[in-house]
């Protein structure tokens, strides 16, 4: 993507405060997009938006619960306000929880929040998003689902399934608005190195004994490269979704995980 390609873009990235969503935003407004970034924490939303705003950038906090329909809404009729004219064209569903447990040990309030925040948030704010982008002819969301919305493993039943509805909906969304300059795609990180990873890191550490330290080498030593993904890799792809180049990719699951599912 060229310098500058997205200036006159508006984007709205959830869960924006901080990991994938934070280095989102940063790339966003590199690229010349104005950004608007969308969390339950307002203090780490401010502090990105400031320290954007400080660097020249266009860049707007605004707090949303992205399970409360009203909150949606209002982040929605907000972000528009915002944009002026140009309109929303951007759509970055980050927002998002992680649960593990085996199944039979799955509370259905867990299985619940993980639908809630995955799969229904990103629901919502598409559905609050794209008529805007139909109406303007342009339009890119970017859902930023899992692996594991790709396939199964041990323990993560109730996030492998808000994920795969993640992928679904990517899929039917695309082939909706596929004649009207919208692409809907979906990027599919494995673990990441977030504030998300460190927090299971923790839970595993907890129930296992085991230290930090070996709860990341079980988790690595699986995986091709040996490593975490970098929060910068995943929005590297979701940026190059956004560009002109990028309108022949639609409906596409974007896999970034070293190669793991090769192996």
């Amino acid at each position: 993507m060229t310098s500058g390609e997205l200036s006159g873009r508006v984007a709205v990235i959830t869960g924006g405060g901080r990991g994938i969503g934070e280095s989102v935003a940063r790339a966003l407004a590199r690229a010349g997009a104005a950004v608007i970034v969308a969390a339950r924490t307002e203090t780490e939303i401010d502090a990105l938006a400031a320290e954007l705003s400080a660097l020249e950038h266009n860049a707007w906090a605004v707090p949303c619960d992205v399970t409360d329909p009203a909150g949606v809404q209002r982040l929605a009729e907000e972000a528009t306000r915002l944009a002026g004219g140009s309109g929303v064209g951007i759509l970055v569903n980050n927002a998002g929880v992680a649960h593990s447990a085996p199944v039979a040990r799955t509370e259905l309030e867990d299985w619940n929040r993980m639908l809630a925040v995955n799969a229904t948030g990103t629901f919502l704010c598409t559905r609050a998003f794209l008529p805007g982008m139909v109406e303007g002819g342009w339009g890119r969301v970017v859902n930023v689902a899992s692996v594991a919305g790709l396939t199964g493993a041990r323990y993560i039943a109730a996030y492998a399934a808000s994920k795969h509805a993640v992928i679904g909906l990517t899929r039917c969304a695309a082939a909706e608005v596929a004649d009207q300059g919208v692409t809907v795609n979906a990027v599919c990180p494995g673990y990441v190195d977030t504030p998300m990873t460190t927090e299971s890191l923790q839970r595993i550490s907890e129930k296992t004994g085991m230290s930090a330290e070996e709860a990341l080498e079980m988790i690595v030593v699986h995986t091709p490269q040996r490593r975490l993904i970098e929060p910068g890799e995943v929005a590297h792809s979701v940026l190059s979704l956004c560009g002109e180049g990028a309108r022949g990719i639609n409906g596409q699951s974007i896999v970034i995980d070293g190669g793991d599912l090769l192996s």
